[in-house]
């Protein structure tokens, strides 16, 4: 009998054990430049958390002509392996924060100093290491999910950033 008296007093504690908390609302992901597997040819990675619609609009959840994080939760991580060149600014290896400004017609890229950061909330522009307007175009198909990709064309490399029916894109250069 006292044999059998442990293990039914544990077994509560051993069903808990089993409980997962319920999956992220926003999962994180990453885009990798070039997609390659192969270690030696990382350039770029972007880390970010993939907010999803939900039965909203983009315009319901993205602040307008306010600092958005491009994404959700931490802001959007660009992780540099080599120097690359966008909109004629040299930027170096290293880790930095993209951020956003969505507009109408358009929206501001910005690649920031800060690291670490939570959301858009402790913004500083004064750690803008670039910043330049990038036209909206508008697709036909939604995006549920938040999206980042990567692509070269002709030796073309491009950043491609897609969330409902908003796409941009933002062209660079590796140095």
């Amino acid at each position: 009998m006292k044999k059998l008296f442990l293990p039914l007093l544990l077994m509560p504690l051993m069903l808990n054990a089993q409980n997962f908390r319920a999956l992220d609302q926003s999962p994180m992901d990453q885009a990798k430049f070039p997609t390659s597997n192969r270690v030696t040819d990382k350039v770029a990675i972007i880390t970010y958390s993939r907010p999803q619609l939900k039965n909203r609009s983009f315009d319901d959840i993205v602040p307008k002509d306010k600092v958005w994080r491009t994404g959700a939760n931490e802001a959007t991580e660009l992780r540099l392996f080599n120097d690359i060149e966008i909109n004629n600014t040299t930027i170096v290896a290293g880790t930095y924060t993209l951020f956003t400004i969505p507009e109408s017609e358009e929206i501001t890229f910005i690649i920031n100093k800060a690291t670490n950061v939570w959301g858009a909330y402790r913004y500083n522009s004064e750690k803008d290491i670039l910043r330049f307007k990038i036209p909206i175009n508008k697709a036909e198909e939604s995006l549920e999910a938040f999206s980042i990709a990567f692509s070269e064309n002709d030796g073309q490399a491009k950043i491609h950033f897609g969330w409902e029916l908003v796409r941009f894109e933002v062209p660079f250069k590796v140095l």
